[in-house]
């Protein structure tokens, strides 16, 4: 089993690896909507989405957005808040091509907005089970404890 400060490490190498989110507003009656996030090392507990001003988030407020990694076998929840924040000294920092082929105005494109999502709380879960434990799983056996991985509820995914 891992231990939290693990968890939180994995977390991060694992969105920088695939860093596709599911994220929407909790006073919204809206569905939560795939996003990539924008991953900026100096800034601790916070994702970045380059969004257009008319997306149903552009408004802001508590938001949670869900994480699986690309291997399945780490899944994510955070609470949080969401606001548009359109320092152009960041906007400028996450550039890339990526971003740049869903705005074709480029940085100064009028409909480019960046919203920042501020991590208030999280809960973490690590599928690190052993070989044996997937052998079990796969032809219906019994899986006992410590076998089923790793979990933590955090307020912060500071690796420290």
């Amino acid at each position: 089993m891992a231990d939290t400060t693990e968890l939180k490490q994995d977390l991060w190498k694992k969105l920088a690896a695939s860093p596709f989110v599911m994220i929407g507003l909790t006073d919204s009656p809206e569905h939560h909507i795939p996003l990539t996030a924008q991953l900026d090392e100096d800034q601790v507990d916070t994702l970045f989405f380059f969004i257009g001003k008319d997306n149903r988030l552009a408004p802001g407020g508590r938001a949670m957005a869900h994480f699986v990694s690309k291997g399945h076998d780490y899944f994510a929840c955070f609470d949080g808040t969401a606001k548009i924040d359109n320092d152009f000294a960041q906007i400028d920092k996450l550039w890339n091509s990526h971003v740049e082929a869903w705005f074709p105005g480029g940085k100064d494109d009028p409909n480019l907005a960046l919203l920042r999502f501020d991590i208030d709380s999280a809960e973490l879960w690590e599928t690190d089970m052993s070989v044996s434990g997937k052998l079990k799983m796969l032809f219906g056996g019994k899986i006992k404890s410590g076998e089923e991985g790793s979990h933590a509820v955090v307020d912060t995914t500071a690796e420290s």
